[in-house]
């Protein structure tokens, strides 16, 4: 279960970082996801430290 303020769900990670990872910006994701860009660069320094586990809440 996301936190109760959270933009994102695990699901909703994921798919951010396969759009990064797909060759799009991270600010242009961020928009179209609804966050900023420092979250969702976080997310993806999280997933490339831990792998998907990085993506769960903390």
């Amino acid at each position: 279960m996301s936190h109760r303020n959270a933009r994102l769900t695990v699901h909703g990670r994921r798919i951010l970082v396969d759009r990064v990872l797909g060759g799009r910006p991270v600010a242009h994701v961020a928009a179209e996801m609804g966050i900023s860009r420092p979250t969702a660069h976080k997310w993806i320094r999280r997933w490339r430290a831990e792998g998907d586990t990085g993506l769960a809440d903390r």
